[in-house]
């Protein structure tokens, strides 16, 4: 029963002893000529407007968590959706039911002020 997992184990050693390979080869064959150019942050192209380990304030983190939060939520009403005749009466009020806990944690969190930038 083993034997059948043999080729994918040969493919992750071919795979990683080529890896490995590329990264020696160009560790011991490339130039290491640092400069202040090469050492600086780049960011697409464009000089780094100022200093790289600014502060960035907490509404900013408040706000993406806010996000993933109410915006992961589609990931639970897709498969509602698509079993929803087989659900039927109960499905819809289990739906409603978690709705309705989103719609309260939105507006805890609108009254609080998480959501304003200014």
């Amino acid at each position: 029963m083993l034997r059948a997992y043999v080729p994918v184990l040969i493919l992750f050693l071919v795979a990683f002893g080529f890896a490995a390979f590329a990264v020696v080869v160009s560790y011991l064959l490339g130039q290491r000529k640092p400069t202040r150019a090469k050492l600086a942050p780049y960011e697409c192209g464009v000089a780094s407007p100022g200093y790289g380990k600014t502060r960035i304030p907490l509404r900013y983190y408040t706000v993406a968590m806010l996000f993933l939060l109410f915006d992961l939520e589609v990931v639970f009403l897709y498969p509602w959706a698509v079993t929803f005749k087989k659900l039927g009466l109960f499905g819809l009020i289990e739906m409603m039911v978690f709705i309705g806990i989103l719609l309260v944690g939105y507006i805890y969190v609108w009254e609080k002020g998480a959501l304003e930038w200014d």
